[in-house]
């Protein structure tokens, strides 16, 4: 978390030609996974910065319009955002695939957030996360993520070219 903040912080302070540099000197998403005990089901939150994204996705999508900012856009971006991440995000559970439901998205801050859920999982035991969101982008990209399953959260990055991390519990 001090890391996104460090980041947040970095953008707001540091001097630059707008001109000459990137918008931002990071280049990183954050996905919080958490199995909820009492329904069993993964809550799934990905936040990603808004321009790194809107970039991504004209990139994926030649000649679509996006703009993830506009509140009269946002029910045709929905489509783009579940698509793109279901293609890059995909987590099992004790080795099993787990399908994730997309239940929308919301600007916060520099970033889109978007939220998942899956059907229940019982029994937790091992998560396995294979992600390369936004490597098409930038080399620099690191995706963080925290899993938390019975109260014990474990983190870890992926930097890119890195694609996937097995955690157990």
């Amino acid at each position: 978390m001090a890391l996104i903040l460090y980041k947040w912080l970095m953008v707001l302070f540091m001097p630059w030609n707008i001109a000459e540099k990137p918008l931002h000197p990071f280049y990183v998403s954050v996905t919080e996974v958490v199995h909820q005990p009492s329904t069993g089901n993964l809550e799934v939150v990905c936040k990603i910065f808004t321009d790194d994204f809107e970039h991504t996705l004209r990139m994926a999508n030649p000649g679509v319009k996006v703009d993830l900012l506009k509140r009269e856009m946002q029910e045709q971006m929905k489509p783009y955002i579940e698509s793109y991440i279901h293609k890059h995000l995909t987590i099992t559970a004790n080795g099993w695939p787990v399908t994730l439901q997309f239940a929308g998205f919301e600007q916060e801050e520099e970033g889109i957030v978007s939220y998942f859920e899956s059907a229940p999982v019982r029994n937790v035991q091992q998560i396995h996360v294979w992600c390369n969101l936004l490597y098409e982008y930038k080399k620099e990209q690191m995706n963080l993520f925290h899993i938390t399953v019975n109260g014990t959260r474990k983190s870890f990055k992926l930097n890119h070219p890195e694609v996937e991390k097995t955690v157990s519990f």
